[in-house]
């Protein structure tokens, strides 16, 4: 970046804002309940280069309620698709100061605001970049700046700047907890003793289909089993699915480019923890969000992609998962996951870990013997 910060660029620096056209220091929109408004519209070839918005809402989970959405060259999907908090780096409809190369945020200390950030580069010929307000009230003040290159033409290998949020919710893990359970010998044997050898019951981050290079994964995580949660290997399978995966992991933390768990005070350019609330005794409902960004090395694809990791040592845990998947491609773009209504976005309350029912463990060996005889899918 810096070595080619004194090379003189093509194009004019604009931007569009929500300055207040009468003059006067009303520089915000206020968005209806239920409302769609566009942010900026541009008829001419350009690249996004900074995007910063800051939000005074009533409902306690506008980060959630609130959709970010962006369309590149008149397409009618949206190519970012996005709960407005998870897209700049912070799920569970919360915000926290942290910094990484290509989001931030800077959190006022004692309300659930903060200005946010994004760095991405997101060339277009034609843009429409808009906000919906799901809320249960009217977004009072909506701040916003979108800076961008106007240009003569866009470049033909430029790919388009996709981001995409989903969830499962819980995960669909093959071991029964409850307070207390997953740490006793039985468990412990039974975790040892897995084995997965295909991607398909893993969290998925994004299925894609085109030309492109993967970017950055944000994952929030409502710890609804205890314990430490990660374990589970990120897999991509690149222009096809095969096994092994092209890049196989060794356990969420390490997909994240931590090690020995997650240091929770760390953020880091390419790396971090954007939040995190410690759970009760035995980390049950503790909530976390971690980034990984893929800036120095994206992950090429030619004809499709499948990002994904385990939940859990083989798939043996039940938690929250949410995600943003950040990557580049060639239009059209395959829409792999349906955005959530509202009530499908909401942080689950905390789990009730004394009164919570201890049904027993469904065995494993089951459930692997089966993986085994259907052998590796093709």
């Amino acid at each position: 970046m810096l070595s080619n910060l004194a090379t003189l660029r093509q194009g004019r620096s604009k931007r569009i804002s929500s300055w207040d056209r009468t003059g006067k220091n009303r520089d915000r929109l206020t968005i209806k309940k239920g409302e769609t408004r566009t942010m900026a519209k541009i008829n001419r070839p350009g690249t996004v280069r900074h995007i910063w918005v800051t939000i005074s809402c009533e409902d306690e989970f506008y980060l959630r309620k609130i959709l970010l959405r962006a369309y590149w060259d008149g397409e009618t999907s949206p190519s970012i698709d996005s709960p407005i908090g998870d897209f700049f780096g912070v799920g569970h409809a919360r915000v926290n100061s942290f910094s990484s190369a290509v989001l931030n945020m800077s959190a006022r200390s004692g309300a659930n605001r903060a200005a946010m950030n994004s760095y991405f580069p997101m060339p277009f010929a034609k843009a429409r970049i808009e906000v919906i307000n799901e809320c249960d009230t009217a977004v009072r003040a909506f701040y916003y700046y979108v800076d961008y290159d106007e240009l003569d033409k866009t470049a033909e290998d430029q790919g388009r700047f996709h981001a995409k949020w989903r969830r499962e919710n819980p995960c669909k893990g093959w071991w029964s907890f409850a307070r207390g359970r997953q740490w006793s010998k039985k468990f412990r044997e039974a975790v040892s003793d897995a084995a997965n050898l295909t991607d398909a019951e893993n969290y998925l981050f994004l299925e894609a289909r085109g030309r492109g290079h993967y970017v950055g994964t944000v994952l929030s995580v409502h710890n609804l089993c205890g314990g430490w949660w990660g374990e589970g290997d990120d897999m991509f399978m690149i222009d096809g699915k095969k096994w092994p995966p092209d890049l196989h992991g060794t356990g969420s933390e390490d997909y994240f480019s931590h090690a020995w768990g997650m240091q929770v005070q760390n953020a880091y350019i390419y790396n971090g923890v954007s939040f995190h609330k410690p759970g009760t005794a035995h980390n049950f409902n503790e909530r976390i969000t971690v980034y990984r960004f893929h800036l120095a090395e994206p992950v090429i694809f030619h004809k499709s992609l499948r990002a994904s990791i385990e939940h859990g040592h083989a798939n043996n845990r039940s938690d929250d998962y949410s995600s943003v998947a950040y990557w580049y491609q060639t239009e059209p773009h395959y829409e792999f996951a349906k955005m959530l209504p509202v009530a499908g976005r909401l942080p689950r309350p905390d789990i009730d870990v004394v009164t919570s029912p201890a049904p027993g463990p469904r065995s494993p060996n089951l459930r692997m013997k089966e993986r085994m005889a259907k052998g590796i899918e093709k």
